[in-house]
């Protein structure tokens, strides 16, 4: 008869197995419930389970690694063949879709604006919140400002569907007592929403993001000097090269030409940065004749 420890050990690793084949990455444990593993029987006479490794060098403080036998930790979170990221992808969607860590945005929302586009994109638009079109249609970007930066990523010979846009925030921020207009998200709601962000990006991994206004450049980057000094510059988040530049809203308060040749240096930098072809009419858009 296996031991109480052997029968909980097998209950564990298939409640593992349930959850990683269910898109699960890790689960949080605290310090004192790795120090009591630390001390189990198995640990002390090195009793390896067939079924389940847990890599010591990969495992983090307060995290526990799915990891099974030929696996590595960075490989599920990374997940390779295209089934295994389109699965991971659909995961983080549904949980993001069942999100509550906000409830003031979570009872006021139509719609949790999850992102649009290709999983393979090498291209990511990152923007901060959704706003009333938006919440409304349950897509990011199908504004006014939305239909500009569609005709922005047009102009580069890509569609909608070749790249990723998404927000920081998944949820339009409330504006109670108004009937209209948008509000810019906090700092706590940019902190609370941005690790859905993050796990898109780690399972897209796009070769470039272009940070779109000053407040998703402070969501990603923090306190910074201001879009405007910023913009044009490449920065580096989580490892991917970030061009900040203006958000679309900004170019339709603001129509000067020069502008809107400014939004479009930033973008033939980023087509450089993605060897795309840029052709003679490309780099004369938005010079005065």
């Amino acid at each position: 008869m296996a031991s109480a420890y052997n029968q909980l050990l097998d209950a564990t690793i298939r409640h593992l197995e349930d959850l990683k084949s269910r898109g699960a990455c890790h689960v949080a444990v605290t310090p004192e419930t790795l120090r009591a593993l630390a001390q189990t029987p198995a640990a002390k006479s090195q009793i390896s389970n067939p079924k389940f490794q847990m890599d010591k060098a990969s495992a983090l403080p307060q995290e526990l690694s799915l990891a099974l036998p030929g696996e590595t930790h960075s490989a599920i979170r990374n997940p390779q063949s295209p089934i295994e990221k389109t699965a991971a992808f659909a995961a983080l969607r549904e949980r993001a879709l069942a999100c509550v860590k906000c409830p003031h945005l979570a009872s006021s929302r139509k719609s949790v604006v999850f992102g649009v586009g290709s999983i393979d994109a090498q291209l990511m638009f990152v923007g901060e919140a959704p706003g009333a079109d938006e919440d409304e249609q349950g897509e990011p970007f199908v504004g006014k400002a939305g239909q500009l930066l569609t005709k922005i990523i047009q102009a580069t010979g890509l569609g909608r569907a070749d790249v990723y846009i998404a927000n920081i925030l998944k949820c339009r921020p409330d504006t109670p007592g108004q009937s209209a207009g948008n509000r810019k998200p906090t700092s706590d709601e940019m902190a609370t929403c941005i690790p859905y962000l993050h796990e898109q990006i780690d399972l897209i991994r796009p070769r470039v993001i272009v940070a779109l206004g000053a407040t998703a450049v402070e969501g990603l980057l923090g306190k910074t000097l201001g879009i405007t000094k910023l913009r044009g510059t490449w920065k580096t988040y989580r490892g991917t090269p970030l061009m900040p530049t203006y958000h679309p809203a900004y170019l339709l308060r603001n129509q000067a030409m020069s502008e809107k040749r400014k939004v479009w240096e930033d973008m033939l930098a980023v087509m450089e940065k993605l060897e795309m072809p840029i052709s003679e009419k490309q780099r004369n858009y938005f010079l005065k004749a």
